[in-house]
Formats: C-alpha cells, structure tokens, sequence
C-alpha cells in the first residue's frame, strides 16, 4: 500500500509538470494525451501489470499522429502496424503469466544466444531501415531509424516478459528525447512528447534495477 501511494505521487508530479509546461509553452493537445497515457503505460509496464496495454494502445494512436505531423515515417509505420497489435498481443500473453494471486507477471531473462541473436538481427535491420529512410526524405533518418528497429525489438522482448527489454528502451527513449527535442527547438509545439521521452528513460534504468533483483532472486534464491 506505501508503495502504491509513493507510485501515486510520482504519477501526479509528472502529469503537473506536464500541465504546466502544456499552458506554459501551449503545447499541442495529442502531445499532452500521448505523454499523459505513454508515461501510465510504461510505469504500469515496469510493474508488471497487464492492464499497462490499455493506456499503451491509446497512447500509441495520439503518437502516431504527432508522428505523421512531422513526418517520421519509421516511427509512424511502427505505432501503426507493430506497437497497437502487439499491445494487444501483449496484453492477452501477460495475463496467462501472472504471480499466484496477484495481478503482476513472472519476469524472465533471455539466454546467452537468445541475446546475441537479438543483437545481430536489431542491427541489420537498423542498417537497413536507415538506407530506407534517406529515400523516403525522412526527417531525421538516422536516430528514426534506430528507434524504430529498436522499438520493434523492445516490444518484442515487452511481450516476452523479458528484462533486456529495458535495455533497449535506453537506447530508445534517450535517442527518441533528442530527436523530439530537435523538432521543438525548430517550433514545433511538442514539448510534452520531449518530456514524456525523458521520462521513459529515466524509468527505463529504474525497471532495468527492479526487475533485475527479481530475475536474480530466481537463480540465487540465497
């Protein structure tokens, strides 16, 4: 219960922030929605709870929007095609791999082979997926190139209940930070999406710690 209201009052700073930095800067409404669910979704996620996929869906639509808006294609492709099926997805598997009685999943951890064969296929992929779009006159080709390859990894691992999950949404969130700080110092009203992208990585190595004193307790019990 103290963890819950310390949760709470966490959740309740950053949507303030969000609110005030919104009037301040008159930030774009899709802006504020997206961060306000995206912000849910990933702090849900990071507690294992499954309902985290019903905020990541209606977070993922509003992106996907300001996404279009500044064409980054990589990144509306992903929300669009990948993130909202494999939310669902997401939601149904977690649900089948649930504590005894508690609403919060068994987190695991990928194996030695499993991991360098993740590696090696994210980074063809990225490759490819950068050379794709310089043709496609994407705005920022590089960082959307390997956001999108790494996101559709991280969410892989997300549905597999996996920690190098959190991992990889470093390598996301802290890219995805700047290439929409980028985008609001050229004038875009976009702000909250900057602070909702710092605050997934921030969160992201928070989780990467809580998950690994759970993962670790399996294997060293002692």
């Amino acid at each position: 219960m103290k963890n819950m209201k310390q949760s709470f009052k966490i959740l309740s700073l950053i949507y303030l922030i969000l609110i005030v930095c919104a009037v301040i800067f008159k930030d774009s409404p899709a802006a504020v929605i997206s961060a306000v669910f995206g912000i849910t979704y990933t702090f849900l996620a990071g507690k294992g709870n499954p309902v985290c996929y019903l905020f990541g869906v209606t977070g993922s639509g509003f992106y996907s929007y300001l996404a279009f808006h500044n064409a980054l294609w990589g990144n509306l492709v992903l929300y669009l095609g990948y993130y909202v099926p494999m939310q669902i997805l997401g939601f149904f598997r977690w649900k089948k791999h649930l504590k005894d009685g508690e609403n919060e999943i068994i987190k695991i951890s990928l194996s030695a082979k499993e991991r360098f064969l993740t590696f090696i296929i994210t980074v063809i992929f990225t490759l490819i997926a950068i050379y794709l779009l310089y043709f496609l006159h994407d705005k920022n080709p590089i960082i959307d190139g390997i956001t999108t390859v790494f996101s559709i990894t991280g969410m892989y691992l997300t549905v597999r209940r996996a920690i190098e999950q959190w991992q990889v949404w470093m390598v996301v969130n802290g890219l995805s930070a700047i290439m929409w700080a980028i985008i609001a110092f050229s004038g875009e009203k976009v702000y909250s999406t900057v602070i909702m992208w710092t605050v997934y990585f921030i969160l992201a190595i928070y989780f990467y710690f809580e998950w690994k004193k759970e993962v670790d307790s399996y294997f060293f019990p002692f």
